[in-house]
């Protein structure tokens, strides 16, 4: 069996961060005889400079051919004056929306390796290991109508409206509840309903979902108090399900308590479990092209998408003890470094996940 696999490597950081994750996918293509079929296409920012568009028509086709995407990062200073409509971020938007890419799953996990690299003191986060559920293409990222507009006073409003449907929150909600079925059992989902009708609508949903997953200990908690407990508590969260924006936000939160956003892989799946995988980060311009990037967060991306789309957990596996091995020799790129360790570059942090792979 054949495995197409869609590489957008896109702008600032990530043509380096997923030059490594190619590398290491072909290691494990040759280790598990996976039948891995790579190709690339442009994306973002690097896609408007050769087509005047952040999501070409030949990318789209190719990513909806695809059996899984992975994807660098997009965006950056340099299409910072572009109208919206065409900015980068609009290509990432509009592959989750036309690949109807509903349900966002973000793991954060705190490698023991890397407790003194949290920004929270180690006995709050060892051992994290928390999986957020956000909705990827609803809320009020993609609600109409949105725009800017002069008033009768001759004042610029901007406006967008938060808007969920009935269906919406049942699909995300579905993917949460199964999600804390196979974990621990717990599922804090995430709302503003103390001042927010959509989410009003949200809570009510989820506890009619409840009595479906007898299993699951179903709790509510207002942003803003989940916020909180972040970095209050965090290892009292298994599983959190939220929308669109609210998940935006609580999920780089919670990238911080694992001693980097630069460790974080993301899933974004459709109803048949097919995805676009990606880093947490963005595109980090200040330091692209300089070495300093952290690629385990994609590298860890890509075995996801071997566990999640296409099937092959042993690969995936091997990939995420590989990077533990990694961690245990002492290599550490920039943002995670710490006295003692070696500092290396994006390039040798890639080669020594490989030679861990390949010699594990």
């Amino acid at each position: 069996m054949t495995h197409n696999i869609l590489v957008l490597p896109g702008d600032g950081i990530g043509p380096e961060i997923v030059t490594e994750a190619e590398k290491v996918l072909q290691a494990a293509d040759v280790k598990f005889n996976l039948g891995l079929n790579i190709t690339s296409a442009l994306v973002g920012g690097s896609a408007i400079d050769v087509t005047g568009g952040p999501l070409p028509e030949a990318t789209l086709d190719a990513a909806k051919a695809a059996d899984a995407i992975l994807l660098g990062a997009v965006g950056g200073p340099k299409w910072d004056g572009l109208d919206m409509a065409i900015r980068p971020e609009k290509g990432l938007l509009g592959l989750r929306s036309n690949l109807k890419l509903f349900g966002n799953l973000r793991p954060a996990i705190l490698y023991p390796q890397l407790a003194d690299a949290s920004s929270l003191k180690p006995e709050i986060v060892s051992g994290l290991d928390i999986l957020i559920v956000r909705e990827l293409t609803g809320g009020i990222y993609f609600g109409q109508p949105r725009g800017i507009r002069v008033l009768d006073n001759g004042e610029r409003q901007g406006y967008n409206t938060y808007i969920y449907a009935e269906s919406e929150i049942r699909r995300i909600g579905k993917v949460a509840f199964e999600a804390a079925r196979a974990r621990g059992g717990k599922l804090c989902s995430v709302d503003k309903a103390n001042v927010l009708e959509v989410t009003v609508l949200w809570r009510e949903i989820m506890d009619e979902m409840a009595t479906d997953y007898p299993d699951v200990e179903l709790s509510h908690m207002y942003v803003d108090n989940a916020a909180m407990q972040l970095v209050r508590a965090p290892k009292q969260f298994d599983v959190m399900v939220t929308g669109n924006m609210f998940g935006d936000i609580l999920s780089d939160a919670a990238a911080m308590l694992t001693g980097s956003i630069g460790m974080l892989p993301s899933a974004s799946l459709d109803e048949a479990g097919k995805g676009m995988y990606e880093p947490c980060h963005g595109s980090a311009p200040d330091i692209a092209g300089q070495g300093k990037a952290n690629p385990l967060a994609t590298i860890l991306s890509a075995a996801m998408m071997l566990r999640y789309t296409l099937n092959e957990g042993a690969a995936a596996d091997a990939i995420e003890t590989a990077v533990s091995v990694v961690l245990d020799q002492g290599l550490r790129t920039a943002d995670i470094s710490a006295n003692g360790m070696q500092t290396v570059d994006t390039k040798t942090m890639g080669d020594a996940v490989v030679s861990a792979l390949v010699n594990g």
